[in-house]
């Protein structure tokens, strides 16, 4: 499995299966943020509208790919305020439905750290829908708990579910 950081151009070449991933990974069941009625057309152009950010430094992104097809993605957003810039958001973090069960989310949870690290960035923090297989993951990798808001967002069927909060100094 090679994990590779991506800038603008590569981001904007594998577009593509980046959007099957998304699609693919909502409609496993997974809160990213979107409904269960994301089409392919609406991945790419959330994909597309990230590139933008990547080009800026403000959102980093790794794939993973394996066979020539990407399976896993996750990011970075990085705070642009003064006040806030040892912290940054681990965001995205997904992996195809058919790679599960091989560690990739925990080599692509490691690599987004190790790269907070180099950043110079000392506090993660994230969000995860409480009781979901990502929240395992995240507390069996040393993530601090931080609470838990109930109907914070939309399950991909629409339904308000709770979603945990999780910090990691780094």
């Amino acid at each position: 499995m090679n994990v590779t950081r991506l800038d603008e151009a590569q981001l904007l070449e594998r577009i593509e299966d980046l959007a099957d991933l998304l699609v693919d990974t909502v409609t496993g069941g997974a809160s990213v943020g979107f409904l269960a009625s994301l089409d392919r057309t609406a991945a790419l152009a959330w994909w597309k509208e990230r590139a933008a950010a990547v080009a800026t430094g403000q959102l980093a992104v790794w794939a993973a790919g394996e066979d020539g097809r990407t399976v896993g993605t996750v990011s970075l957003a990085f705070a642009d305020k003064p006040n806030s810039r040892h912290r940054a958001e681990l965001v995205k973090l997904m992996v195809r439905r058919d790679a599960r069960g091989q560690g990739l989310g925990r080599t692509l949870l490691t690599t987004a750290e190790q790269a907070a690290v180099s950043a110079g960035v000392t506090l993660l923090h994230l969000d995860t829908e409480t009781d979901s297989l990502a929240e395992r993951l995240y507390g069996s990798a040393g993530w601090t708990r931080a609470g838990v808001i109930p109907d914070y967002a939309a399950s991909p069927d629409g339904v308000l579910r709770p979603t945990t909060m999780y910090y990691k100094h780094v």
